[in-house]
């Protein structure tokens, strides 16, 4: 089976953190360390280069913290994991492939990855966000907002 990484599972949890608790104000890095489990040196890489991709926007300041950078309708899962996975291989030191290696066996998972990212690319933000809801995953407000005056 094929898995993702446990940093991207890590990103993708901040990330839906982050819109399933978007109110006014910033989400707070140490709101998503408590409410996830996710440990803080891994949030805190990730989360800056999600500001770098213009996935988030970083608030600074006493109340600063992170929000999305655009609706999360138009952030998809595909976008998320590439991100990581550029960060990923950015750290990674990898000895060359065998001749096999080149030829047969990258392409085939190169093949399988483009597969995979083309299906996560038709998921977005929103989307877990709406799984969110109907599986009734507690937030930081219990209560949601209506504008109803």
């Amino acid at each position: 089976m094929l898995k993702l990484s446990k940093k991207t599972v890590l990103a993708l949890e901040a990330v839906v953190d982050i819109a399933y608790n978007a109110r006014p104000e910033p989400v707070q890095a140490k709101e998503i360390t408590e409410r996830q489990g996710i440990p803080q040196r891994y949030l805190e890489q990730v989360m800056q280069h999600l500001v770098r991709e213009g996935i988030l926007k970083g608030v600074r300041g006493p109340r600063g913290g992170y929000r999305l950078a655009r609706e999360r309708r138009r952030i998809t899962v595909g976008e998320i994991v590439r991100v990581v996975s550029r960060l990923e291989a950015n750290a990674e030191d990898e000895g060359g492939p065998s001749e096999l290696g080149e030829k047969v066996v990258r392409p085939m998972i190169d093949e399988a990855l483009t597969k995979m990212l083309r299906d996560l690319d038709g998921i977005t933000v929103e989307d877990l966000c709406r799984q969110a809801e109907e599986c009734a995953v507690a937030g930081r407000n219990t209560e949601r907002l209506d504008f109803t005056i």
